[in-house]
């Protein structure tokens, strides 16, 4: 089971809710995910048109040379959720200070998901704070071996 994480959402967020959703992707994408060639760093969902897209990601061609002429390394893809979930997603993007942030692309059965976080951001010290909270835990870690 491949998964792609977004370590700095964490890092730059206060997650406080998630959600999984299914993604539109190419064959040739679900391969490139499959093994490892994607990025959701500084990626983020957005809602219009009574739909949920997953823009700034970007999948990797699976192989270069049987890759098509139009392919888009980064294009939007459209997340599939259900009217209710979409609908909650909207009214939290319009809500001030929250933003929907993709977390992790992982494999569920065969079918490519999409982990999304319901996040605020983090103001400079609480990232300071984490840093130093890492940093403890890193040390104690070395010590006990």
């Amino acid at each position: 089971m491949s998964i792609i994480e977004n370590k700095k959402a964490r890092f730059d967020y206060h997650i406080e809710d998630t959600l999984e959703a299914g993604i539109v992707l190419h064959g040739h994408e679900v391969k490139s995910v499959r093994e490892g060639k994607a990025s959701i760093v500084g990626a983020y969902i957005k809602v219009y048109g009574g739909e949920a897209w997953l823009v700034g990601a970007t999948i990797q061609p699976y192989q270069e040379k049987n890759t098509p002429l139009e392919y888009d390394a980064e294009r939007s893809r459209k997340l599939l959720l259900t009217k209710d979930e979409i609908a909650r997603l909207l009214g939290v993007s319009k809500e001030k200070g929250l933003t929907l942030v993709p977390l992790k692309l992982y494999n569920n059965r065969g079918k490519i998901k999409l982990s999304v976080g319901i996040a605020k951001s983090k103001k400079t010290h609480d990232k300071r704070e984490t840093i130093k909270r890492r940093d403890i835990e890193r040390e104690t870690g070395r010590r006990l071996k």
